[in-house]
């Protein structure tokens, strides 16, 4: 193993690693935002220094700005229509592979991406995996216009949720309210325990002045799970699999040259 990466590190690189293995030259894809998701696209990046052909569409700028310095095509969802794949990170996902995301602040386009997609696969390191969600705080984009009524009718409808806990806070930005790509704010609910994903869900959806809700059910179709010592597992729900891989690779790498 490498001598610069952490376990963490390691696990999260290991499990991009093994999800190029997804990628077929021509495919459209979909890039997540966040740590993990980064790793991938620096594997991609070296992919298409080889000479694998994709066209990459991002989930949000920074992801974009990434893209473009690996010299990894880029495109819209509005150009491509469609896409082949979309891989992306997590924050939490369950046995069923319902997942939450949002940390990042850009689960809104993540959402769109992933359902305009033939496949979703996460990776992700085993810190992500739990029994049930909630834990991680649920990210809900709101838009600034009436916000804090908007947090009230959240806390109003929660109170009536399986939930564990009922506090709601507003990402910020060091001193000013978090602003999404789409410039929008983010409410943040600590609720500990998710019961009911699926109703948790569809309820947050009706809410006036809420966007979208970092819950992701039915939409994620494979899981790669990377450990710190290499080793990666691949769940696909769709075909009730579990297999288990080792990936090797060498510390002089290019991906890691930026890392010093």
């Amino acid at each position: 193993m490498s001598a610069k990466l952490s376990a963490i590190d390691t696990a999260k690189f290991v499990a991009a690693k093994r999800a190029c293995d997804f990628i077929e030259d021509g495919m459209r894809v979909g890039l997540g935002t966040g740590s993990t998701a980064e790793w991938l696209v620096r594997c991609l990046g070296e992919l298409v220094e080889d000479g694998l052909k994709i066209t990459g569409v991002p989930t949000s700028t920074r992801t974009a700005k990434l893209a473009r310095q690996l010299g990894i095509p880029i495109s819209t969802l509005d150009e491509v229509k469609w896409l082949d794949l979309t891989i992306d990170g997590a924050d939490e996902y369950d046995p069923d592979l319902n997942l939450i995301k949002g940390g990042g602040g850009a689960h809104l386009q993540e959402k769109i991406v992933a359902t305009a997609s033939d496949r979703m696969i996460v990776i992700a390191d085993r810190t992500k995996q739990v029994d049930m969600l909630g834990a991680f705080p649920l990210p809900v984009e709101v838009i600034p216009f009436g916000w804090q009524t908007t947090k009230a009718l959240l806390e109003e409808t929660i109170a009536a949720l399986d939930v564990m806990g009922d506090r709601i806070e507003l990402r910020m930005n060091g001193d000013a309210p978090y602003i999404t790509d789409e410039g929008n704010h983010i409410l943040d609910l600590h609720l500990g325990r998710i019961g009911n994903p699926r109703q948790t869900a569809l309820v947050l959806n009706q809410i006036p002045g809420v966007v979208e809700n970092g819950l992701f059910i039915d939409i994620c179709d494979i899981v790669v799970t990377g450990n710190g010592d290499g080793r990666v597992q691949v769940k696909d729900i769709n075909v009730g699999t579990t297999q288990e891989d080792v990936i090797e690779f060498d510390e002089d790498e290019n991906i890691f040259a930026d890392l010093d």
